[in-house]
């Protein structure tokens, strides 16, 4: 019995590599991998394990012997340390903190890298949460030929509405376009093209691409050109269509004890995500403000890169995770706004009504009613 267990703990010898432990197999690897001279194996050092353990694959740990060395293996992509693993049972500090400040000083610097041609998914609703002060930066750069990704486009000449007025965007995917006069006018006339999307159906888009989905199945827009093809994407100069929507793949499911038809939506990815918050802090994380929520976290998720101007830049820990509406891994860039920057708000549409007299305690006859 004895001899068996000590021919079990012989197989068994491993190295801390990482969150597991490696055979001696990949021990040979690991030396060949750095150099024979940078890790001697004379170096290396077991340490026992309770009896309970032999015959397992995890009871014995080899690990550097030498401080020298294990600075060595430290630089090693399979070290346990660089992940906050142990070094000898004990945690060793985080080495990466540093990297997780996100924060760049200048909206330039935060759209570093957007160029001719990129793709940009873009939050805001209506004129809630749009990231105005990035979409003035890229304005500034004279880029052009984008293809933008937004639940609307803005107004004239505000959001996305600059870009369009200067025939930066070459294509648009978006639900709601009705407040843009100069954007029907593009369309209309075949100088920008448009995917018309269902709403709700560009949020779960959006959300898939940056949850690694690549597509799904709704039953919106079901038995209608959004299913069957032929909507206009892009008019010709004399009217016609020049480009329309591909037909969608359907396919039949029991729901609810009934067969419904659904369609599959593929999911949006983007080169550049830009988004505003109302919080955030250095490492990412963001809180939006009620209806600005809509569509910014998922612009987010579907960036590549991620670019978010936040009104109020807090310090990390400030934040409850409980009210984090993105957390920080889908945010690249922090910019933090001014408090100009962070004031300046549009109206979409004031209405107004005319004031009427009313009683002398105040009451109007509009309020009484």
């Amino acid at each position: 019995m004895a001899a068996r267990h000590s021919a079990d703990r012989s197989r068994h010898t491993g190295v801390v590599l990482g969150p597991t432990i490696r055979t001696s197999a990949s021990l040979r690897c690991a030396h060949a991998a750095v150099g024979p001279a940078a890790i001697p194996t004379t170096a290396l050092r077991t340490t026992p394990v309770p009896r309970s353990l032999v015959g397992r694959r995890r009871h014995r740990r080899t690990i550097p012997d030498s401080a020298p060395d294990r600075d060595v293996w430290r630089g090693h992509p399979g070290w346990a340390g660089r992940w906050g693993g142990t070094t000898h049972g004990r945690r060793e500090p985080p080495t990466r903190v540093a990297a997780m400040d996100k924060v760049v000083s200048s909206a330039a610097e935060a759209i570093d890298g957007i160029v001719d041609g990129s793709s940009l998914s873009v939050g805001g609703f209506g004129l809630c949460g749009v990231p105005s002060v990035l979409i003035d930066a890229i304005h500034h750069t004279g880029v052009s030929d984008l293809e933008a990704i937004s639940n609307n486009c803005g107004v004239d000449e505000w959001g996305l509405g600059i870009l369009l007025k200067d025939k930066r965007i070459r294509r648009m995917v978006s639900s709601y376009v009705g407040e843009n006069k100069e954007f029907a006018r593009q369309y209309l006339s075949g100088e920008l093209e448009v995917e018309l999307t269902p709403q709700g159906t560009l949020a779960e888009r959006l959300r898939a691409g940056g949850s690694g989905i690549p597509a799904f199945y709704t039953v919106t827009g079901a038995g209608t050109q959004v299913a069957e093809g032929g909507l206009p994407w892009l008019y010709a100069a004399d009217g016609t269509v020049a480009k329309a929507s591909p037909p969608k793949e359907s396919k039949v499911f029991e729901v609810d004890g009934e067969d419904k038809e659904f369609i599959l939506e593929r999911a949006i990815v983007a080169d550049f995500g830009l988004v505003r918050a109302w919080k955030g802090d250095r490492h990412g994380n963001l809180v939006f403000r009620k209806s600005s929520r809509n569509f910014n976290p998922l612009a987010a998720m579907a960036g590549r890169v991620t670019v978010a101007e936040v009104e109020e830049l807090v310090e990390p820990g400030e934040l409850d995770p409980d009210q984090v509406h993105l957390p920080g891994i889908y945010v690249h860039r922090v910019l933090p706004l001014t408090a100009e920057q962070a004031a300046e708000k549009r109206i979409e549409r004031r209405t107004t009504r005319p004031r009427t007299e009313g009683p002398t305690d105040g009451h109007t006859e509009s309020q009484e009613a």
